[in-house]
């Protein structure tokens, strides 16, 4: 699994989430609408950006994290290529370029709309079994 530091190294060494931070949280059913708007607003940005969204989305926010998941994202020539060792590390790589890019392209969005800064963040895909995932860590406790 890659780990990728949202910013400059050693700039969140001493960052831990507050959890007693006195902006307010989501309650259960704004949490809901939010993921609901995060899933159009990814399978609209993976049409737009690659020609196709992927088959399954799915978002959670807990406690300070939101996580991203995907399925079905691979073209089928993608399919046939990802059957050998090496066509899986040649698509594995093509794919973690689109997740950079979908982090570049869309951390400032979330950061946003959720109102606290991403501080840490994972990413992996997974070719072998069409499946990419992004966890990001914000700054405060998002839900009650």
């Amino acid at each position: 699994m890659e780990v990728m530091k949202i910013s400059s190294p050693g700039k969140f060494d001493e960052t831990v989430v507050d959890r007693n931070d006195a902006r307010e949280r989501m309650n259960e059913q704004q949490r809901k609408k939010m993921q609901h708007e995060f899933k159009i607003y990814m399978e609209q940005y993976f049409k737009r950006t690659l020609g196709k969204s992927v088959t399954t989305t799915k978002i959670n926010i807990v406690e300070d994290m939101l996580i991203i998941r995907g399925e079905g994202f691979l073209t089928e020539p993608e399919k046939f290529i990802v059957r050998t060792p090496r066509g899986k590390d040649a698509i594995r790589a093509s794919r973690m370029h689109v997740v950079q890019q979908h982090i570049i392209d869309n951390l400032p969005y979330f950061e946003k709309r959720l109102g606290a800064k991403g501080i840490h963040q994972t990413y992996e895909v997974e070719p072998e079994n069409d499946f990419w995932m992004h966890v990001i860590v914000f700054d405060r406790v998002l839900t009650v």
